[in-house]
């Protein structure tokens, strides 16, 4: 038999691998348009179609702006049209478009509040597991007003790439607990369980009225924050709260700050800044930075004629702040005090809290559902229980455990006494 040459079979083998690897199906990033954010909103005039937003980022800015240069093109281009749903809408957007578009860098689906009440939201909502190019970790948020002028008043002063523009702000909220964690595939998944409480981003380039000077700083939600200056008006800050597939409320800074302390499934912020009342001066706060670094403990008890969760909850604490100008650091007396009231203040507002999402919501955005479920042997019988017809009838308590970890910079603090004379 007769032999075929080592380098024939090299050059058969280079040949091979040449012709497979063709790019025919290949296309040029100037040909393509990257749409980073798709708004949807209802449509008022036909309810089998949806407004659909584009906002088609310019990849060709950045990276003349990296390279010193600049060609005077805008960095993003916006489309707004109605449309059967928004995977065809694609076709569509190609009359006015001159590139094919592209779902490929889609990082953010906004909705409308107005759309995201609505009993049928849930349906336009699944497009988007049947899109291949879309990934299940993009954001969702909700937007006050309608994401065409959403998109028209939103208008950063320095993030000018949109797809930079929303990764900032809504990671620097998260770290902060401002926001929480707002992934289209736990909306789905949540949605399916039928059993807890999904918390979408919410946001607003409109001020509101509502602001009041004697309220809670932190007792305020997107569009109700009162500053001055020049600089973007867009707004995001608390949750949007979805029942089986369906925004039904919206959920405050703070809400949403002890969703976080709460929850068994939440990545936790970095740290939250929060200010407490002084419990030896009542006309003073002190800011404190709180974080939870182990999991929150949950005891759920079904063997009772009243099932019952108790919740230990476990904080690390650094006091910022010390108007009352009260020696921590020296006495200890003075910190088992200041130790025992925040927890009775956490405990009160986690309490309150929880009433809420009994009485309002009838479930909540905790996960604790999951651990009521390992008390089950299957599936079945975890459903026939009806998390969220038992969760609102159940006793629930916590129980907050403080560690306090310092004082800040300088723990020795003067008398007031003293510095005035």
């Amino acid at each position: 038999m007769r032999k075929i040459p080592i380098i024939a079979k090299i050059l058969g083998s280079l040949l091979c691998v040449t012709i497979l690897s063709g790019c025919w199906d290949q296309k040029e990033t100037e040909e393509l348009a990257y749409v980073t954010v798709v708004g949807l909103d209802k449509d008022e005039e036909n309810e089998n179609m949806v407004k659909v937003t584009y906002v088609i980022a310019n990849p060709e800015v950045g990276s003349l702006a990296e390279g010193g240069g600049g060609g005077g093109e805008p960095p993003l281009e916006t489309i707004s049209f109605s449309a059967s749903d928004f995977i065809t809408s694609r076709s569509l957007a190609n009359t006015v478009i001159s590139k094919e578009i592209t779902y490929d860098v889609l990082r953010n689906i906004m909705v409308s509040e107005d759309f995201a009440r609505d009993k049928d939201f849930i349906r336009w909502m699944y497009d988007i597991t049947k899109e291949m190019e879309i990934r299940r970790d993009i954001n969702l948020f909700v937007t006050k007003e309608d994401p065409s002028a959403f998109v028209q008043n939103n208008q950063p002063k320095m993030d000018t790439g949109p797809h930079k523009y929303y990764e900032l702000i809504f990671n620097r909220g998260q770290d902060t607990g401002t926001i929480p964690p707002s992934e289209v595939g736990q909306f789905f998944r949540i949605t399916e369980a039928d059993a807890d409480l999904f918390l979408g981003i919410y946001g607003t380039t409109e001020k509101s009225d509502n602001y009041k000077r004697d309220r809670d700083p932190d007792q305020f939600m997107a569009g109700e924050l009162n500053y001055e200056g020049q600089t973007n008006t867009t707004q995001f800050a608390g949750s949007a709260v979805f029942k089986e597939g369906k925004m039904i409320d919206t959920l405050t800074i703070e809400e949403t700050r002890l969703s976080y302390l709460l929850s068994t499934t939440m990545k936790q912020p970095e740290a939250l800044l929060v200010a407490l009342p002084d419990p030896f001066h009542e006309e003073y706060e002190v800011a404190t930075k709180i974080y939870r670094e182990k999991d929150i403990q949950i005891n759920v008890n079904l063997k009772r004629d009243k099932p019952s969760i108790h919740a230990t909850v476990p904080i690390k604490m650094s006091i910022l702040t010390n108007h009352g100008m009260t020696n921590l650091a020296k006495y200890r007396d003075n910190r088992e005090k200041l130790k025992k009231a925040f927890e009775e203040t956490l405990n009160k507002e986690f309490e309150e809290f929880i009433k809420k999402t009994q009485e309002e919501y009838g479930s909540e955005p905790f996960g604790w559902s999951l651990a009521a479920r390992k008390k089950f042997r299957t599936i079945p019988e975890f459903e026939e229980f009806d998390w969220m017809k038992t969760y609102p009838e159940m006793d629930v308590s916590i129980d907050t455990q403080i560690d306090l970890e310092n004082f800040g910079r300088q723990t020795d603090l003067p008398k007031m006494k003293e510095v005035r004379d």
